[in-house]
């Protein structure tokens, strides 16, 4: 029996709808269900072939656990690794490479020195011309932490005096300063298992709950080319980044999707905010991803997704067995 787990916090409804499509649709052999963790002992491979990981951004338990668990060959989906060394000022700079438009992004030294340094630590950090930062940017500005979600410690910010104003609040936290985009249309795109993708018109203006509420406003023949082109994009981010279960967001300006936000470890799919047609799709998509790596998967291998920036070669060439030591021949004792 190959088992499919999923491992959650306090999201409801789509961790056992996810379950329920598994097990409805899964051939005989395959099986999903809650993860149940008991003793974590280093190297000994876990019951699942699969995990679906919706909480280790915010446990580092779990995300220990779940990095043990693929080095016994559990295909865990979003590959522990990488999105812990991810973030959001490096997403930026590869999607510049893969040819993704984004906003113009600064990165700003945290405010506050970090724990135990002084400013003999910085001796190769020139200090910040705010000035050339501003006028590169323009305002408004945006101000978010290079790493991190939630839209938490997110400032709009229209002139110096409040950009002075929230950087003091910062602490040590490390923030990008970003272009501020007038958009026309913004979206929210789901990819599953780097192939699978669903554009969905979104507001973040919005109060949470409603941001689903709202139509795609470019029509026609420029509808159709802006969401060939979104679909285009999303899957250049998601398949250079390695994420098996991503949303990526763009806002429309000047009929030019840029995209603004696309590494998310566990993006919300929860009925009550995305809708229930929305809701059907990545369930489905997501049971039949799940089923697919099970299949596939291979007990004691590396099962997980690995982008194409990152490419671990290691893994791909045998490790070499130590060379037996020489004999050499005795000698006779000189007399």
């Amino acid at each position: 029996m190959k088992k499919i787990g999923i491992l959650f916090g306090r999201e409801n409804s789509f961790p056992q709808a996810f379950v329920d499509r598994v097990n409805e649709k899964a051939p005989s052999g395959i099986q999903a269900e809650f993860v149940q963790i008991g003793l974590v002992e280093q190297s000994v491979p876990t019951d699942y072939a699969v995990i679906i990981d919706r909480i280790s951004q915010d446990v580092p338990f779990y995300r220990a656990y779940l990095k043990n668990a693929a080095l016994g060959g559990t295909a865990v989906v979003n590959n522990p690794f990488w999105w812990s060394a991810d973030e959001k000022f490096f997403n930026n700079a590869l999607a510049v490479q893969l040819g993704v438009p984004v906003p113009k992004t600064l990165l700003l030294p945290s405010k506050n020195r970090p724990d135990d340094t002084s400013e003999q630590s910085f001796r190769n950090l020139n200090w910040t011309d705010w000035d050339a930062a501003f006028e590169k940017l323009g305002w408004p500005v945006f101000m978010k932490p290079h790493s991190g979600g939630g839209w938490k410690n997110v400032y709009k910010l229209d002139n110096p005096e409040q950009f002075f104003s929230a950087y003091n609040e910062t602490g040590q936290l490390v923030m990008l300063l970003q272009e501020a985009v007038e958009f026309t249309d913004y979206f929210r795109c789901y990819c599953i298992g780097g192939k699978d993708v669903r554009i969905m018109p979104y507001e973040p203006r919005n109060e949470f709950h409603q941001r689903y509420a709202t139509e795609m406003k470019t029509t026609g023949a420029a509808g159709k080319k802006l969401l060939a082109t979104m679909k285009d994009y999303v899957l250049k981010l998601n398949q250079g980044l390695g994420y098996d279960f991503n949303t990526v967001e763009f806002a429309v300006r000047d009929g030019i999707p840029l995209a603004i936000d696309f590494g998310n470890p566990a993006p919300d799919a929860d009925i009550h905010s995305v809708g229930q047609e929305n809701f059907e799709w990545v369930v489905e998509a997501a049971a039949n991803m799940a089923i697919k790596r099970a299949q596939a998967q291979k007990p004691g291998k590396d099962n997980l997704t690995w982008g194409t920036f990152v490419h671990p070669t290691a893994a791909a060439a045998p490790a070499k067995k130590p060379a037996a030591p020489k004999k050499v021949a005795a000698t006779k004792k000189e007399s």
